[in-house]
């Protein structure tokens, strides 16, 4: 399934050159412009890649055939021909894992630089994970967020403000794995609490936070505990997830693209879009394509009228 907007498209890739793209843009990114570490194999080739690229799956925005932005998707099944998600690299997620829902990681976020302004891409970027979620009924949808650089204290009103006010339920909660950080990292760093309560300010945490986290706040995502510094990646990081049955209303009307976007609109979802989008997670297919329309309704706004909802094209030579 793909959705088309005018000259972008969004849909999971399906060739090598389209993987390889995807590929060359997370370079450009993390390693060329936030300062992740590459091997000399990498380097060479211009692609950003770990062990977790083999079964996973790519999203892709296009535009005029040039993947512009993606996500990595891993479900339970490419997770358990790889030994495990992502994720759990960094964090404990043996609670998600036992919650006998589908579940699904999303990593690698990013979108090339000169696409930042195009509010499009990001929202986009949403559409197709919103399909995918409907499509393959994902109950809890998982990932990390993350900053650059390697000291959490730089984002100290935003970390301890998630802190205090968006962990997950105890019954699904994340946390941090100190055994897992590199060398020479102190584990107190982890510690997502850094300013007590009374000292976190809510407009300053949201001046610290990213797009990002500011967009999963949005869609009612809760957070996992603890901070986990990526120092090969140059990044410290902090678990996010989100249970689609949960996503709210309320924060649905402001959904994505810059702070300001959606400032001071009306924006409605059709009356009856929580209760099908929470039916369509456990029941029978049938109902999967109306929720993806209104999906897209709310989310492209204006550009909706120019959305077309196209089938997956037959599987050609180049298909891995």
């Amino acid at each position: 399934m793909s959705i088309k907007v005018r000259d972008f498209e969004v849909r999971l890739t399906r060739t090598k050159e389209e993987r390889r793209q995807v590929r060359a843009l997370r370079y450009r990114v993390f390693v060329e412009e936030e300062g992740a570490s590459a091997t000399e194999e990498q380097k060479n080739l211009r692609e950003e890649y770990d062990s977790y690229d083999r079964f996973a799956e790519y999203l892709g925005v296009f535009h005029n055939g040039k993947i512009v932005g993606t996500y990595r998707i891993i479900n339970r099944d490419a997770a358990e021909k790889m030994g495990g998600f992502y994720t759990e690299t960094e964090f404990d997620i043996s609670k998600i894992k036992r919650s006998g829902t589908n579940i699904a990681e999303m990593s690698r976020a990013c979108v090339a630089p000169e696409y930042r302004d195009n509010a499009l891409v990001m929202r986009l970027l949403w559409v197709g994970l919103g399909e995918y979620i409907v499509r393959n009924k994902i109950g809890i949808v998982f990932g990390v967020a993350s900053w650059t650089g390697t000291n959490p204290a730089m984002s100290a009103q935003a970390i301890s403000y998630l802190y205090y006010n968006h962990l997950s339920p105890l019954r699904l909660r994340a946390t941090v794995d100190p055994t897992k950080l590199a060398d020479g990292v102190n584990p107190k760093l982890t510690r997502m609490n850094i300013l007590p309560a009374v000292f976190v300010d809510a407009a300053e945490a949201r001046r610290q936070m990213t797009p990002l986290v500011k967009g999963y706040l949005r869609i009612n995502a809760t957070f996992g505990r603890g901070v986990f510094i990526d120092k090969p990646f140059n990044s410290y990081d902090v678990f996010v997830m989100l249970e689609t049955r949960k996503m709210d209303a309320l924060y649905r009307k402001r959904f994505l693209g810059t702070d300001e976007s959606f400032e001071g609109e009306n924006f409605e979802l059709p009356s009856n879009f929580i209760q099908t989008l929470g039916k369509v997670i456990t029941s029978p297919a049938k109902g999967a394509m109306r929720v993806v329309r209104s999906v897209f309704a709310f989310l492209l706004r204006e550009d909706a009228a120019d959305a077309e909802l196209i089938a997956e094209d037959k599987p050609t030579e180049e298909e891995e």
